[in-house]
This record gives structure tokens, sequence and C-alpha cells, in this order.
């Protein structure tokens, strides 16, 4: 992941209802979920969901699929756990921490 990736991925993700949408798909898993689930689980606005969901997807976090008259999201696993790796990486040069070898991983994924 490159450092403009990883601000990306963390920009669209410091906006409470996209972090609040992002984690929503995260526990959904695999099969994801339809916006019109999501608004109705977050108590969101379909119009504003279907914002956050766009910033969502254009910072790669979430993936689109067109199901029938649906759109499926589902949570980009391999991205977030890029990013979480980039995080973790970097996060001190090596230097003042103790860094686990191994990037952090979703074991739900």
């Amino acid at each position: 992941m490159t450092e403009n990736e990883a601000v990306s991925a963390l920009a669209a993700l410091a906006h409470p209802q996209r972090l609040r949408a992002f984690r929503a798909l995260v526990v959904a898993g695999p099969q994801g979920s339809t916006p019109s689930t999501l608004a109705d689980q977050l108590d969101v606005a379909r119009n504003t969901l279907s914002f956050h969901l766009k910033e969502l997807a254009h910072a790669a976090l979430v993936t689109i699929e067109p199901q029938g008259r649906n759109l499926v999201y589902r949570a980009d696993f391999a991205r977030m756990n890029d990013l979480l790796g980039y995080m973790t990486e970097h996060c001190c040069q090596g230097e003042g921490c103790e860094v686990v070898a191994a990037a952090p991983r979703c074991t739900a994924c």
C-alpha cells in the first residue's frame, strides 16, 4: 500500500457515518449487505448512506456487486488488512516500539 492509498483510506474512515457503515460491512462478512438494509440497521437516510458508501468505494475499502435490482456492498478485507499492515509497519519506523513481524490480519476473513 502506498502512502497516498493509506491517506485515502484513512480519510474515508475519518467520518462517524462512514466508519459505522464500514464496521457494519465487516460484521456482515463476505455476504455483504444492501444499502437499504444498512440504512435501516444504522438508522441513516438512504441518500446519505449512499454518499458515504461511494466514498468508501472510492477509497477501495468496499466492493460493489450488482445482484438483480440491488447492489451488494462488501468490506474489502484484503484492503483493510493492507491498511492495518501499513500502519503497523510504519508506526514508528521500528524505533521505540515493538512491531510484530507479521501484519495484523482479520481472523473473520
